[in-house]
């Protein structure tokens, strides 16, 4: 249970402890029905609340305006990054424009190239994706078809701020592994997405909030499963959904709206750690280098490294002693990672800022 509790992996990411507990019962025999989870059909009148719980916590959780519909669909983030322009991208407008801003904005950017011709409004490689743009300050053509960015990359450790207002051109965010960690106007969006694995619950499940004024963009012709509005229509019950990816979700959003107490109490959470966490790597600056420049640095993926490849192993074999797991960096960048999400407690950051402290006596 420990190596649960001090799980710093980027993914899939730590859940909450009473989610675990309700979902480990829920394998064997959900009270509500006397069945396994895993077995429950996805046409059940159970599975339906289900579906309705998860719609309305989340609209609750972000005072989310009616007009916008809520799916949970298949494929991750890696398939939208070819439905969207699918669907969006058409010829009544400019081709949509993307961000690139690390690892996953590169991949969403190179996928949508795939389909459709589109610009690159702005491109972080030159200074090794270390900072990020003020997306109101972009060139962004008056008539594209979408703005396209990722709110929060993993592999380097950048966070965007949440726009201010609501941008000339629709915009369109990824975010995987920031949504729900923080309150945010929703309607300064045309479309959010997010997979589960990060924050949310296990992998199987994407979310995506459209506002339903895109919809009528969507050409004919598409093949149903790639065609935003079939799951709309569908109730996210077009084809078997993730039954169980969705139950844990909808766990995860009762426990953020009973537990935590709302996305602001979340956010309050999320600061404090990584706090913590960055003041014990910045206190260490002589021995560990932090990826991402300060005003950039996200709160949900702390990218850094010792600088040796070696003292990095070194450290991940420290660590696990004391039940630490998943800190490794991702494969693009090396070095080492610690996410916070939403489900990493304080005290689980308190105790790997103490093994950072310690090995660093020892070692550097």
């Amino acid at each position: 249970m420990k190596s649960n509790a001090l799980n710093f992996s980027g993914g899939p990411g730590a859940l909450p402890a009473t989610v675990l507990d309700e979902t480990r019962e829920a394998i064997v025999a959900l009270p509500a029905t006397g069945l396994s989870v895993l077995g429950m059909s996805h046409r059940s009148e159970w599975f339906l609340g289900i579906l309705d719980e998860a719609e309305r916590n989340i609209r609750e959780l972000l005072d989310l305006p009616a007009r916008y519909a809520i799916s949970f669909l298949q494929g991750g983030s890696s398939l939208l990054f070819a439905t969207i322009p699918m669907n969006f991208a058409t010829r009544a407008f400019a081709p949509p424009e993307y961000v690139n801003s690390g690892y996953w904005s590169m991949r969403s950017s190179a996928e949508a190239r795939r389909v459709c011709a589109s610009r690159i409004a702005w491109d972080g490689t030159r200074t090794g994706f270390r900072e990020l743009p003020m997306l109101d300050r972009l060139a962004v053509a008056p008539n594209a078809a979408y703005l396209h960015y990722v709110s929060n990359e993993t592999v380097e450790g950048l966070q965007f701020a949440l726009p201010e207002a609501k941008p000339a051109v629709p915009l369109i965010a990824d975010m995987s592994s920031d949504f729900l960690s923080r309150p945010l106007a929703a309607d300064r969006f045309a479309m959010i997405y997010a997979h589960a694995q990060k924050n949310l619950g296990p992998a199987g499940v994407t979310v995506a909030l459209i506002d339903r004024e895109m919809l009528a963009r969507i050409p004919d012709g598409l093949p149903r499963i790639l065609d935003l509005r079939t799951q709309i229509e569908h109730h996210s019950n077009y084809n078997t959904p993730p039954v169980f990816a969705i139950y844990v979700l909808m766990l995860v959003t009762r426990w953020l709206r009973d537990t935590i107490g709302g996305l602001a109490a979340m956010q309050r959470i999320n600061e404090a750690k990584a706090q913590r966490l960055y003041g014990t790597l910045d206190a260490m600056r002589d021995a560990i280098k932090v990826h991402a420049a300060s005003p950039w640095r996200s709160q949900m993926n702390a990218a850094f490294t010792f600088g040796d490849e070696r003292l990095d192993r070194a450290f991940i074999a420290h660590a696990a002693e004391r039940g630490i797991v998943g800190l490794e960096g991702h494969r693009s960048l090396g070095g080492l990672r610690a996410s916070l999400y939403n489900a990493v407690t304080l005290d689980a950051v308190e105790t790997l800022c103490d093994a950072l402290t310690d090995f660093g006596r020892q070692h550097v």
